[in-house]
């Protein structure tokens, strides 16, 4: 997996750090706070995720999210106010509640250790990353973003999200490598696309929320991991 690569690239939500159930929460008391009354997350996921795939090309797909919450639940408030009532619900998860994967960090440390490049490559907007980044006490105790990654690529730097390889493309035109020379960790099935899209191998991250896709994302993958700890053990047994 790791012979011939210089950089690692993460997806961020799912992958990278255990949030995904975390949004899930924020739009169910969105959804509360909005009236449309108590909903499942994985449904909620499930809607949020088919909204995010169809308006990939959009220039604000979570803008389109949150005019389909106020339509699909009927809500007073405008799309707009939606959307920031959406960003005031998650201070408090993306700064206190968001934490690395477990074993993430030891993953990352070793990777560096051993000369790799790492970079972030999210459809996360800039502004939760920057939370990540500056605020979140978890991520900043054990492997600060600024200090591990290089270039961190958030959804406003590209025109086209994830399954479209945009993303990818930025990441190798500024590190100078080519797709053979990287190896991309991805949880989701649009992920995973976007990084066949881009003729970069991946390794699919197992994230239980993305089961629903398991089998697709498991026939795409060039590898499958279950965690960052079976990660290490496949880095130490080929690198050395």
């Amino acid at each position: 997996m790791f012979q011939g690569k210089r950089v690692v690239i993460f997806d961020m939500d799912g992958t990278l750090i255990d949030s995904v159930g975390v949004w899930n929460e924020v739009d169910k008391e969105l959804v509360r706070r909005i009236g449309g009354g108590e909903q499942d997350g994985d449904a909620l996921q499930h809607q949020r995720d088919e909204i995010l795939r169809r308006y990939a090309a959009d220039s604000d797909p979570y803008g389109k999210y949150c005019q389909y919450l106020k339509a699909e639940y009927g809500a007073e408030q405008s799309a707009e106010d939606i959307y920031s009532l959406r960003y005031s619900i998650a201070q408090h998860y993306l700064i206190n509640v968001v934490d690395y994967k477990p074993g993430a960090e030891l993953f990352l440390r070793e990777l560096r250790a051993r000369g790799f490049r790492l970079s972030v490559a999210t459809t996360t907007r800039r502004r939760t990353v920057d939370i990540y980044r500056t605020r979140n006490r978890n991520i900043l105790g054990k492997a600060p973003i600024d200090e591990f990654f290089s270039p961190v690529y958030a959804r406003e730097d590209v025109s086209r999200m994830k399954p479209d390889p945009e993303v990818y493309f930025r990441v190798m035109s500024e590190t100078g490598a080519a797709p053979e020379e990287c190896l991309i960790f991805e949880d989701s099935l649009i992920g995973i696309e976007s990084a066949k899209n881009a003729g970069i191998q991946a390794a699919a991250v197992y994230d239980r929320y993305s089961d629903g896709e398991r089998a697709e994302i498991n026939r795409l993958a060039d590898w499958r991991i279950d965690d960052y700890a079976q990660a290490l053990e496949m880095l130490r047994a080929e690198v050395g």
